[in-house]
């Protein structure tokens, strides 16, 4: 199977948010920004116990939601700030549908739709 033909996505993330971007049409689509997924974070708990369970309830439900918006991925980029990029990757290592998915990362500042197309285009071409 050629790159061309690959189903190639990016994601750029943090800890609150995510920018999917994926080819419309795999066979002569361009890169599109595919969707955005907020992660509003854990309430104000007291209990600490209680605090962090919402916290890797929520970070599985923003994983989840983010993973949803790419369909048969072959290779995945993601990037973005702290560590969560890694959890990600792990997180889809861990599922079946993405576990043959081949994964990389990099570490970059928030951009915006435009720059995390062409970073895409770049990265995948």
């Amino acid at each position: 199977m050629s790159g061309k033909n690959k189903k190639q996505f990016a994601v750029w993330m943090d800890i609150q948010h995510a920018s999917i971007v994926g080819k419309e049409n795999v066979e002569t689509g361009d890169f599109v920004i595919l969707g955005h997924v907020k992660n509003d974070g854990p309430d104000n708990n007291s209990n600490e116990h209680t605090a962090n369970n919402q916290e890797i309830a929520l970070t599985h439900k923003f994983f989840k939601e983010i993973a949803s918006k790419m369909q048969n991925v072959d290779e995945i980029h993601v990037t973005g700030t702290g560590q969560i990029q890694e959890q990600f990757i792990k997180f889809l290592a861990e599922t079946p549908q993405y576990k043959s998915a081949v994964a990389s990362e990099s570490t970059s500042n928030k951009m915006s739709d435009e720059d995390l197309i062409a970073f895409t285009a770049k990265h995948f071409n």
